[in-house]
């Protein structure tokens, strides 16, 4: 099926080399602009935006996940790529929705009734997040047809390091702008407003500079293999499963407490959102700067041993988060929390990089796209259903609590040796971290050679990220077991048809001979598991097809 659009929309069959070095720039301004409305209206500025509003904490936990689950949307959005076979129209349609909602984040904050402001907010991000899942399923596609093979590295550098950049800059400024809003409720009002309706206009420079990009039209329509059959072969292998038993629970202990860092930095030790902003872009500078490092030694060691090394040091930061709340000074206060997001912000990028590659690593030759995308929607899933858990748990723990005493009693009176006290947040994150426990038992049962001590790993770790401290590059962080591969999706349901339906093409009369050789390459280059026994019939049948 196939959309008549104006001329300018239309894909192209062929692009110029002007036309791509205009594409480039374009996409440059693209991720500035869409960078800059993630870090005004995403994340802790939009959990601030609850908080003032008055949500509870289980109305958070349903904003929190709203992000991560909306990410499945990506995989039936692949259908509507393929059949539809437009996707600027797609893309650029499907980012108008999305931004259209943040004007309405901008009136949330007029609303009097605190329920009805509250459902608009949860109505709004749903349509945000949800329209930019399907716009990022087709950009994928049609970005990786347009920028070719050899220049995708350097444009995905650069694009990064404008990301970053802009990101900071747009960070600083909310935490600044929100800074002058302490104590003033309808001056808050208006700055979160603002803050949206800032957000609405890079919105919309990001949505005109994306429509300026050409695309290349798609190949000639195939029937593809089943969408389903290729999301469901990575579950029959055994020690894949149990890599993502790993994932799975790694993105629900983590998603099951971070939502709530903010909510228990504002609400219980009382720090402003501007404080939380920058603790936020502390984390994300340690992430870049042991990003590296941590890289180097997933390939000189194993990405087993640099998850065995940054998980349980991540988690560690979780359990820290619940002592928070023990130190008397306000400023000792803000020190702990500033080195617990350093600490985590590094951690994160270890598992971070370490989870994409050693799904990769596991995924057989010719399937790593089918593998990477059953492993983004398990992780979505997971991730998605732990905020509306941790949710629930954090009220739960709110009207209860442990005490544990230990006094020596004697003559002269009673001494308490031992007194620990745990309400609230403290159970809420040693739960977290009892899930934790989980994910490192999960992980111990996943295969990879070459594992080394966790100790070894993070002196080198440190050592890598003294180093690399002024290198900065850009980091999928947290989020990259979510990531959603869908251009290879679509390219590989087109291979993997063609290595199904036609089983011997050398007696079909209706198959060329350079589509017969084409199969053969892909079944050699594809399929390493026929290299050995097979191996001989694919030379002797290309053979055939050369003596015609």
């Amino acid at each position: 099926m196939s959309i008549a659009l104006p001329s300018f929309l239309a894909p192209q069959a062929h692009v110029s080399p002007a036309e791509r070095a205009r594409a480039v720039r374009n996409l440059l301004v693209d991720a500035a602009a869409a960078t800059a409305v993630g870090a005004l209206n995403s994340g802790v500025v939009l959990l601030a935006l609850a908080l003032h509003i008055g949500a509870s904490t289980m109305q958070v936990g349903l904003l929190a996940a709203i992000p991560l689950i909306t990410q499945v949307l990506q995989a039936p959005a692949v259908k509507l790529v393929e059949t539809f076979r437009q996707r600027r129209l797609i893309s650029v349609a499907a980012l108008v929705l999305a931004r259209l909602s943040l004007p309405v984040y901008a009136l949330v904050p007029f609303i009097p009734e605190r329920n009805t402001a509250v459902l608009v907010l949860l109505a709004a991000a749903l349509v945000h997040y949800g329209f930019n899942a399907v716009a990022a399923c087709s950009w994928n596609s049609w970005i990786k047809d347009l920028v070719p093979a050899e220049t995708l590295g350097r444009f995905a550098s650069r694009r990064g390091l404008v990301g970053t950049a802009v990101s900071a800059a747009a960070t600083l400024g909310a935490a600044l702008a929100l800074n002058q809003a302490q104590g003033n409720e309808t001056l808050a009002d208006w700055i979160f407003a603002g803050l949206y309706l800032v957000g609405f206009l890079f919105g919309v420079i990001s949505t005109v500079a994306l429509a300026r990009v050409p695309e290349l039209a798609m190949g000639p329509r195939t029937a593809s293999a089943p969408l389903v059959r290729l999301l469901w072969q990575p579950l029959k292998d055994r020690n894949f499963r149990s890599l993502l038993r790993y994932l799975a629970s790694w993105q629900f202990a983590v998603n099951l407490a971070m939502p709530f860092i903010t909510v228990y930095i504002v609400r219980e030790l009382g720090f402003d959102v501007s404080f939380v902003l920058l603790l936020t872009l502390a984390s994300q500078v340690a992430n870049i700067a042991v990003v590296r490092g941590w890289g180097y030694l997933s390939d000189r060691y194993t990405n087993k041993s640099v998850l065995s090394a940054a998980t349980p040091l991540f988690i560690l930061c979780i359990v820290g988060m619940a002592f928070a709340g023990e130190l008397d000074s306000h400023a000792a206060r803000g020190a702990y929390l500033l080195l617990l997001h350093v600490v985590m912000g590094a951690a994160g990028a270890g598992v971070g990089i370490a989870s994409g590659n050693i799904v990769m690593k596991l995924s057989p030759g010719g399937q790593s796209t089918s593998y990477m995308a059953t492993n983004a929607l398990v992780g979505a899933v997971a991730a998605g259903v732990a905020p509306v858990i941790g949710g629930w748990a954090a009220e739960f723990f709110a009207r209860r609590s442990l005490s544990l005493e230990l006094q020596w009693t004697s003559p002269q009176g009673v001494n308490e040796l031992i007194g620990l006290s745990f309400s609230h947040w403290e159970f809420f994150f040693l739960l977290t971290a009892a899930m934790g426990l989980y994910t490192l038992h999960r992980l111990s049962v996943v295969k990879e050679a070459g594992t080394v001590p966790p100790r070894e790993l993070v002196q080198l770790a440190w050592s890598s990220a003294r180093r690399a401290v002024r290198n900065a590059s850009s980091v999928a962080g947290l989020m990259v077991a979510v990531a959603f591969p869908a251009a290879d999706l679509i390219e590989a349901r087109s291979r993997r048809r063609l290595t199904e339906r036609v089983i011997d093409p050398f007696n079909d009369p209706t198959v060329s001979r350079r589509d017969e050789v084409g199969f053969l390459l892909r079944h050699a280059f594809d399929q390493p598991a026929a290299a050995s026994g097979q191996f001989d019939d694919v030379l002797a049948r290309l053979d055939r097809v050369s003596s015609r």
